[in-house]
């Protein structure tokens, strides 16, 4: 939104990606694993979900007009986007773009992605400590 509006210059805000790779790598340093989702929806899905939220009394608090203002930067946030994933993705910190459209899908791909990484990490569930003291007679 900063480089949307022009609410900072660009000298300022373009130096956050820096920041943002020299952090994550201290984390990455101090055994820390990072997985990065960027859920993509496309602007007609958004439209679809704005209607859907003005059409459901529980889910109205959740849409503004301010929303429907913002749909008139779409290129511009595309543009800020994909040069925050191309600038902030790295070996020890990658974005995954997931198409989020479908939100059975999104959940699909992300738990995918979660379970090799738990996988890779080669954690497993300790024995338990405790033997079961039930008699079953």
């Amino acid at each position: 939104m900063v480089r949307v509006h022009n609410l900072v210059p660009q000298e300022r805000w373009s130096k956050r990606y820096d920041f943002i790779n020299n952090y994550e790598r201290q984390l990455v340093a101090n055994n820390t694993h990072i997985l990065k989702f960027f859920l993509h929806i496309s602007p007609e899905e958004e439209l679809h979900r704005y209607r859907e939220r003005l059409d459901d009394p529980a889910k109205q608090w959740k849409i503004s007009e301010a929303d429907y203002k913002e749909r008139n930067f779409w290129p511009r946030y595309i543009t800020a986007y994909e040069d925050v994933l191309n600038k902030t993705s790295t070996e020890h910190a990658p974005w995954y773009v997931i198409p989020s459209n479908n939100k059975w899908f999104r959940d699909l791909a992300i738990s995918k992605i979660v379970v090799e990484e738990m996988e890779s990490l080669g954690i497993k569930i300790p024995k338990p400590q405790v033997q079961s003291r039930c008699n079953p007679s």
